[in-house]
């Protein structure tokens, strides 16, 4: 079911919201003081792709410095790429075959606008 899921998310939603993080991350990385913020978009990218049959976890050696850094992030692109989920939600939720792709867009959320001191593992 996961591998079904994964496909109707790639076509009606997984492309658009990854390529959102491909942009912010090279973005990111063209400045030399914003690569952690770079990595980190790529390996939300990665997850935007393919999130059914995986998740979000809290890092547990991130401390302070995440915290920070995740503070300028929300101010750089971590509000609009919530945005963009949460409108990408709302799109996918008005069909009823689009609810489970909205359910997972609105999963999405907080790692979009906390995306350091977490990493992405199987479920």
């Amino acid at each position: 079911m996961n591998a079904v899921l994964n496909v109707i998310w790639l076509v009606l939603a997984g492309v658009w919201l990854a390529l959102g993080y491909v942009v912010a991350g090279i973005l990111c990385c063209l400045l030399i003081v914003t690569i952690p913020f770079g990595l980190a978009s790529f390996r939300i990218a990665g997850y935007a792709l393919w999130p059914f049959g995986r998740t979000v976890t809290e890092r547990r050696t991130a401390g302070v410095p995440s915290m920070l850094g995740n503070v300028v992030w929300i101010l750089v692109a971590g509000l609009w790429l919530a945005i963009g989920h949460i409108a990408t939600g709302i799109a996918l939720c008005l069909t009823v075959i689009g609810i489970p792709l909205g359910l997972g867009n609105f999963k999405m959320v907080p790692v979009s606008l906390l995306p350091l001191g977490r990493e992405v593992v199987s479920t």
